[in-house]
Order: structure tokens, then sequence, then C-alpha cells
């Protein structure tokens, strides 16, 4: 019997081959829309769900509030870490973390008479104590998570940078063999560990014993200071079974008030909180490490659109299959005098529905990749469509088939299967009556159906005028046949960022150089309190600093208002206050941000 349901289904398609490819295409763009947004959706939800006990896995983060301005920052004080190692319980495993910036450098030694090889811009390196291999799983390779970041000078590689870096070695060869990160400190590899699979915030690839900062020219200098926080300072612990993170969270702020020497009349204010693992991935005030931060309402709204989608593909499915009732009244009053049940006849329709949902199925499974690849520039590029890799898809393209073949097909086929046969024998089946026509459920469909297509359009035009507002926005300053690069931010000697500047303006291609802390649109500013006097109170504010030359404002080609630009000098002793606008062309935010003189 299932049989014969499936030979008539594909009789039934053959027989109305332009009704059938309708049908399939728009299903395919409504399952291929929500196979894309479930692929993004579920990249997202997966990250760092491998960890053991990730549940009892957090980073301490720091909160400030500044002039009622509230900050956040994911770093802590650098001496925090050995105070919470020794003072605070309830804590299994505490672990330091140092990030490093993301263009430095690393090279080998030089053999013989050759160059020393180099490999710039190499990202992922981090200064971590041998706790860290204890919290984060990593498949070792050669080396031991004992004992390979215990003494200072050692450092761990993955997989790809060790293939990287010594190709051709087997990994045990490669223990031992040194590296230099920025020319200046010696490394030996002390291990190599796989390269993790899974989804992970965890993107490190260089892992250098944390003691070697003790004994380099890299330590900060905000080293023993209580009162300084650097977001690349990090603190992770994993509490004990039972610890409530909550008591960990009161000993933090009773050692921050133990250890921090604040100045008379500073009214700022500081707290240290505990952030969940699963919270890593989903936080913008606190960001992760190299990966983008995702945000959860948005993400439950690509479902609610995915459904959305669905169900307009579905709509648009019970249309089309009413509007071509007719054609089939005359074969289910037939098949009705013959015999049939309205049972088989809802079977029948819903196994056509099966089969067009599965065509459509197929084809939105070939035009997965094809989407993925033009929208390639908003979509991480970790993010994979794969059957054989990604066994759960094949459960949900079923569940998926089935939703569709039930939301698209069951009122279709009680509409149809309820004709009369006597009626549509005698061809009056739609005869002085409005029972079909004016049917309320198609009607209010079909009008559904034309209200939804006018707010796509008016979105799309609304989205394109953002877009162009975005694109072609003044904001206040110059950016054309502008390059910006950085230099060492840990270089012990200060002259040479200005032996670097006098280098570039002897080159005649380039007009101008300026030196400065960030450019004019970054974020990366230097947060302070400043005091003025309204003509009746002094009030204290908070203010974000920018750092400039005296070209920084003739480079960018900022409109001066009143006043004059700042003067050169080796103390800080003027500033610029930029105008509310540029203010917002600055920074994003509209807040001060004053260029002070360098």
């Amino acid at each position: 019997m299932l049989r014969n349901y499936f030979t008539i289904a594909l009789r039934t398609l053959l027989k109305n081959k332009a009704f059938a490819a309708i049908n399939i295409f728009g299903l395919a763009i409504g399952i291929s829309a929500s196979l894309v947004i479930w692929l993004l959706v579920n990249y997202h939800f997966s990250f760092d769900k491998f960890e053991q006990d990730g549940d009892r896995i957090f980073r301490v983060v720091s909160r400030f509030s500044f002039a009622d301005e509230k900050y956040f920052n994911s770093g802590v004080p650098d001496p925090m870490g050995p105070a919470v190692r020794n003072e605070v319980t309830g804590l299994e495993k505490v672990v330091s973390l140092r990030t490093w910036d993301n263009d430095g450098k690393i090279s080998l030694p030089a053999k013989s008479d050759k160059e020393p090889v180099l490999f710039k811009k190499q990202g992922g390196i981090v200064f971590a104590d041998s706790n860290y291999f204890s919290l984060v799983n990593y498949q070792w390779l050669a080396g031991s998570a004992a004992t390979s970041l215990k003494q200072p000078y050692q450092v761990v590689l993955t997989k790809s940078r060790a293939d990287l870096y010594f190709p051709g070695l087997d990994k045990a060869s490669i223990l031992g063999k040194q590296i230099y990160i920025n020319d200046t400190v010696a490394l030996t590899v002390s291990g190599i560990v796989n390269d993790i699979r899974e989804n992970t915030d965890f993107t490190f690839k260089v892992f250098v014993a944390y003691t070697t900062l003790e004994t380099t020219s890299l330590r900060p200098d905000s080293w023993q200071n209580w009162n300084n926080t650097n977001g690349a300072q990090q603190l992770w612990v994993k509490l004990l079974p039972g610890t409530n993170a909550k008591n960990v969270e009161k000993q933090l702020s009773q050692l921050t008030k133990k250890n921090e020497k604040r100045e008379a009349g500073d009214k700022s204010k500081s707290w240290h909180n505990l952030q969940p693992l699963s919270d890593l991935h989903f936080n913008a005030d606190f960001r992760g490490y190299d990966l983008p931060t995702a945000h959860k309402p948005t993400l439950y709204g690509l479902l609610a659109v995915a459904l959305f989608l669905l169900l307009l593909g579905c709509i648009n499915f019970v249309n089309l299959t009413t509007a071509h009732a007719a054609q089939r009244s005359k074969e289910i009053g037939i098949r009705k005098t013959m015999g049939s049940t309205r049972k088989q006849l809802v079977i029948q329709f819903l196994t056509e529905t099966f089969v067009l949902s599965f065509l459509a199925t197929i084809i939105s499974i070939a035009l997965t990749p094809l989407i993925l690849k033009a929208f390639a520039g908003f979509i991480p590029k970790e993010l994979e469509f794969s059957l054989t890799a990604q066994p759960g898809m094949l459960l949900f393209l079923l569940v998926l088939m089935l939703m569709v073949t039930i939301l698209s097909g069951l009122y279709p086929a009680l509409f149809l299967s309820a004709y009369k046969p006597v009626l549509v024998l005698k061809n009056q089946a739609f005869a002085n009556t409005g029972k079909t026509r004016n049917a309320w459920l198609r009607k209010s469909l079909t009008v559904s159906q034309f209200v939804i297509a006018q707010v796509f359009i008016m979105a799309a035009i609304l989205v394109s005028k953002q877009i162009t507002y975005s694109v072609n926005r003044d904001l206040g300053f110059k950016k054309e046949a502008i390059l910006y690069t950085h230099t060492n931010y840990y270089d012990t000697v200060p002259g040479n960022k200005h032996l670097f500047a006098s280098k570039l303006r002897a080159i005649p291609e380039i007009a101008l150089v300026s030196l400065s802390n960030s450019a004019p649109s970054s974020n990366n500013t230097w947060s302070s309190t400043m005091k003025y006097k309204d003509g009746k109170k002094e009030v204290e504010t908070d203010v974000q600093q920018k750092f400039g030359d005296t070209n920084f404002i003739k480079l960018y080609q900022f409109k001066m208002l009143a006043g004059t630009n700042v003067g050169h000098s080796d103390t800080v002793n003027g500033y610029v206050i930029p105008s509310k606008h540029s203010a917002k062309s600055w920074s994003g935010a509209a807040r001060t941000y004053p260029l002070l003189a360098w």
C-alpha cells in the first residue's frame, strides 16, 4: 500500500511538472534559508562544550565606575593571580594568562651563514602558567602537561605551529629546539599539543611559560600594581565541587579592598566578578580573545526568522495547492466512488507533499554551500556544512522534512479529501457555494502572503538606505590615502618610534607622518578622570584620551572651531577637546575625547 502511495505521488508530480517545480523551488528556498540560519546558530551555541566540568570554570573580570560612568574589563590587576592562589578558598585550579598582541614575531636561530627564518604577524601567543593545560583539554603529541610550562623560557606549540616552524620533523624531534619571540627572548620547545578541533574561544597556538615574564623585559610596568587593570592580564579559576560562586566573589572583593591603595578624594569604584565559561562567547562587555562575540537575543531572533521563512514557504505551498484543487476534483470524486476512504486520500496527499519536501531538501543541500560562499563576508570562516562531519545534520533535515510535510500538506489534504463525489462528478463542486473560494483560512493565507512581501520590500529599502548612510557618512576627518601601523608596545627604547617616523618622512612619496597612540576611529583609548569648574562648583568627570603629536590634527584634517593646535612638548601640557559630533566620529560614543600633546 505504501508503495502505491509513492507511485501515484510520483506520477502526479510528473504529470504536473510546472506546478511541482514551482512548489519544490519555493520550499527549497525556505529550507535553504532555515538550514543556513540553523548552521550559524548551532555554530555559536556549540562553543566550549568539550571542557570537562565546564560549569565550574570561570574567568575573573573587572567592573569600574568613574564619575558615574561604568566600564568593563576582562582583565585583572597583575598581582591578583598569586594573591587569589594563596588567599582565596574553594578553588581547585587558578590559571594566570597574559595575552600577546596579534602581530608577534617568531624567528628561528640562524644556521651557519644563512639568515634566520622569520615568521611575522604570529597571533595566538599567550603566556600561561602550568595549570592551563589542566583547565583546557588538549591532546598531547609530545611532552607532558605536568612539566612543559614549569620553568621559564619553555614554550608549547600546537601541531599547526610546529609544522609551520619545523616542517618535516617528527614531533619528538622538535622538543628541545629553540625559537625567538620578537628577536629578544629565546624559548625552548617543551611540548606539542594537537589543535583543538571543536569550536572554542581558546584560540592560542603558542604557549610561553608564565614565569618567563618575571625575568625578561617583557614584564609589564604594572607587575605589582593593584590599581592598574590591563585586559591582557587574564585570570581563570575552577571551583571545587559544591563551591558557591558568590562566596568566591566576596573573597575577591575583600582581597581587592585589602590591596588597593587609593588617593584621597578618589571616588572611583571597582568590582571583580566571576564570568562563567558558557558566557565567554556571548558577553560583549568582557569579550573573548581573537573571535568576535555572539549576541544571544540576535541568535534567537535568527531562529524566529528561520521559522518565519519556513512558514512563508509553507503558506505559498498551501495557496498553490488549494488554487490547483479544481484540477484534482474529478480524480478525487472517482477515487471516492471506487471505494477510497478519506483517510486514504489524506495519506495520499501527505505522501505527495513528503515527496515534494524531500526533493526540495535535496536541492537545498546543494544550494547551502553556495549561500555560505555568497555570504562568506558575514559568516565565520570556521563554519562548515558537511553531512559526514556533522551527523546531527541528517536528523535536523529529517525533522525539517516531516515538519514541512505536516505544515504544508495537512490543510490541502483535508481540504481536497472533503469533496463530495456526487457534486464533483456532476461538475457542481463549486457551483452556488463559496465554501472554497471564500474560505477564511485560504483568504487569510493569501492576504498574509502579500502583506509579508510588502514588509520585506520596505525592509530591503530601509536597510539599503542605512547602508548607504553608513558608507557615505561624514566622519569629521580625512581617511583617504592614510595608512596606519603601530610599533612594538614592549619596546624598551622610547626613541625608536621617533627614529622610525624620521625614516618614513625621508620617503618622497609620504607627505605627512604623525605619531599617536591610535587612529581617530579606534576604540583604543586611555581612561582617566578630570576636574573642571563650571562657575559654581568643581566637577569631576570621566574622559577618554588619545595622545598625538602636532601633526595629528593636520594629518586627519580636523577643523579647528576655536583655539590652536597642541604644541610640541615632552610632557602633557595642553589638549584639544572635540565637539560632540567629532567625538562620536572619533570613538562611536558621545563622550569627551581630548587629544593630549605628545
